[in-house]
């Protein structure tokens, strides 16, 4: 495929759709909004509205990451607090389904009271193919694919721009190269719309996302030389029993997760040697007292997903 070419047209296209309209992206911090966010961006320039959302259920220090690498490509990009209403959208949900649900409402209620003070006509989705399969697939609801889950964009005053929906990850990396984005984005691991609600086994409260956060933080540092797929922690829901110690106690679950893959449609365990696993587990008991046990898991997609929830 001739990336370049690709580009040139979804500019053009881009900026006789829109004409003199006002257009807001909502950047999540991984590669595909990136990336359509800096398509719309060389379009219209100034016309365009760069968010982040801050739900609460990002990657430890995600909008000051991205808004210096979004920077570089000429993108400004504004902060939007909303972590109370995420948190109480999915306050005493443990459902995986559920929780999807809570976070796709919440979002478009955030977003859509956005659009609402900027008066935008137009929203840039990251939307890649692999989002499309899954949704029709019915293996799991991805919040940005809004003719699968019943949401209709034009109750927002909204038409949609999706410049990636075609593409699976792989080739959504080369454009972000051919655009010049920065490495950190580039090759930048998946993380899910939802964030790290879908990385914890139960209810998703201020409380559990503190716990992965600094988990996943931990295995994405020690597992970077390995250049995995996707790395990450899970918490899970159940308690365990440890030490302090001469003293029991009851503490918290950690799972790793580390994948090979291309496409995110297949998967395999990544092979982790055995002085990395342990470097994690002694970081992650030690730098998080709660936690009494540390896994690593290593079953494949299929028959599981890459996300436990």
């Amino acid at each position: 495929m001739n990336y370049t070419s690709f580009i040139e047209n979804q500019i053009s296209e881009i900026r006789k759709k829109v004409g003199t309209a006002k257009v807001i992206s909502a950047l999540s911090g991984g590669v595909d909004s990136a990336v359509a966010t800096v398509l719309v961006h060389k379009a219209v320039g100034y016309q365009l509205d760069a968010v982040f959302i801050d739900d609460g259920l990002m990657r430890e220090n995600e909008f000051e990451k991205v808004s210096m690498a979004m920077k570089k490509s000429g993108v400004n990009v504004r902060l939007v607090e909303a972590q109370h209403e995420f948190f109480t959208a999915l306050k005493r949900k443990d459902d995986p389904e559920e929780k999807r649900k809570a976070f796709r409402n919440t979002f478009y209620t955030v977003l859509g009271r956005i659009v609402r003070q900027s008066s935008a006509k137009y929203l840039v989705q990251g939307t890649i193919k692999a989002d499309i399969d899954e949704t029709k697939g019915g293996v799991k609801t991805q919040h940005n694919v809004l003719e699968q889950i019943g949401l209709d964009p034009s109750g927002y005053g909204l038409n949609i721009i999706e410049p990636l929906k075609d593409f699976y990850k792989p080739e959504v990396r080369e454009i972000a190269k051919q655009l010049g984005l920065p490495e950190e984005i580039h090759q930048r691991m998946p993380f899910p719309g939802p964030g790290l609600a879908t990385r914890v086994v139960g209810e998703a409260n201020p409380e559990s996302i503190a716990i992965v956060k600094k988990a996943a933080a931990i295995v994405e540092e020690e597992t970077k030389e390995l250049k995995p797929f996707q790395a990450f922690a899970v918490l899970m829901n159940d308690k365990a029993t440890g030490l302090e110690g001469k003293e029991r106690k009851f503490g918290n679950i950690i799972i790793i997760r580390c994948v090979d893959s291309e496409d995110a449609l297949t998967a395999s365990a990544t092979y982790i040697p055995w002085h990395i696993l342990m470097k994690i587990t002694e970081r992650i008991t030690h730098e998080l007292n709660s936690v009494v046990r540390v896994a690593y898991e290593i079953t494949g997609k299929p028959p599981a997903t890459i996300e436990y929830v």
